[in-house]
């Protein structure tokens, strides 16, 4: 196996962890965070399409069924972003982190369902190893009044692994027929008109940010956008299946590490996640383990 795949894939995780740092940095709504993020991240890639030939033909060959699809999962996407960075603002990062990356225990048992994927009795287990993670890492840090901000701030995190999953689910199915820029393009900017819309009808005011936080957005869009998520799809192609799920599982190590160090921050995770963040990342690790690692 070439080293570059590796080396990107190494760079994508390094580059997921600091989302959630910058978020809690921003001082901007969670609407308005969401919003720009998917904004800058749609305006850096359209010149990809704009230059490339191909991806323009691509675009205009998207059929109706296809556009409805990516409609829907836009509309995910914009509920995951949402419900995610909001949480921050109610419990750690270690916690909002590992809640939000435990998807693989909705998207195994979905594509067993919808996309006639496999799953064995190792993804079975893993899946219910994961919950009963959730469920220690949720209530044991949840001890009374004091603390119903950080089971909010939980809850909204796991409802935003959840849309996460479904988002995942969504892609999965779209590859087969849609290439990654096409897709990445026509759904982040479908998101960023729902979040519009979200804003719309929310108290929030599209221009109530300061150049310092649509700065800080700006270097999540690059840093986190794309050179995260999409480096990490890039990489997709070139390495195990089973080795990019297990490196998904860097992503809320290095951000817990990260809050940790950084001074501003300084975040010391309690003893109820670090015990339900490992059951969690365990569980997710079975949930996400093919019985035979092929190249994708």
């Amino acid at each position: 196996m070439k080293q570059t795949p590796l080396i990107a894939l190494f760079i994508s995780i390094i580059g997921v962890s600091f989302a959630a740092i910058i978020i809690r940095t921003c001082t901007a709504k969670p609407l308005l965070i969401s919003f720009y993020r998917l904004l800058f991240t749609t305006v850096l890639l359209l010149p990809i399409l704009i230059v490339i030939p191909r991806f323009r033909k691509q675009l205009k060959q998207i059929s109706l069924k296809e556009l409805v699809l990516m409609t829907i999962i836009g509309i995910i996407l914009a509920l995951h972003f949402t419900f995610w960075i909001t949480s921050l603002q109610f419990t750690s990062v270690a916690s909002s982190v590992i809640l939000v990356t435990a998807h693989p225990i909705l998207v195994g048992p979905l594509s067993y369902i919808f996309l006639k994927e496999k799953i064995s009795k190792i993804n079975i287990a893993g899946i219910f190893l994961s919950l009963s993670g959730v469920f220690t890492l949720v209530y044991g840090n949840y001890s009374g009044a004091f603390d119903q901000t950080s089971l909010y701030g939980n809850i909204l995190a796991f409802l935003g692994g959840i849309a996460a999953g479904f988002y995942i689910l969504g892609g999965r199915y779209m590859r087969r027929t849609v290439s990654v820029i096409i897709y990445a393009i026509m759904v982040y900017a479908i998101s960023t008109i729902v979040l519009l819309g979200f804003i719309g009808f929310s108290e929030t005011t599209l221009f109530s940010i300061t150049t310092k936080d649509l700065l800080l957005i700006l270097l999540m869009a690059i840093v986190s956008g794309i050179g995260g998520h999409t480096l990490y799809n890039w990489s997709l192609a070139h390495i195990r299946a089973s080795l990019a799920s297990v490196a998904l599982l860097g992503e809320p190590i290095g951000s817990a590490i990260l809050a940790l160090l950084i001074p501003w921050i300084n975040e010391i995770p309690t003893i109820w996640t670090l015990i339900g963040g490992g059951i969690i990342l365990t569980g997710v690790y079975l949930t996400a383990k093919e019985k035979k690692e092929i190249l994708a």
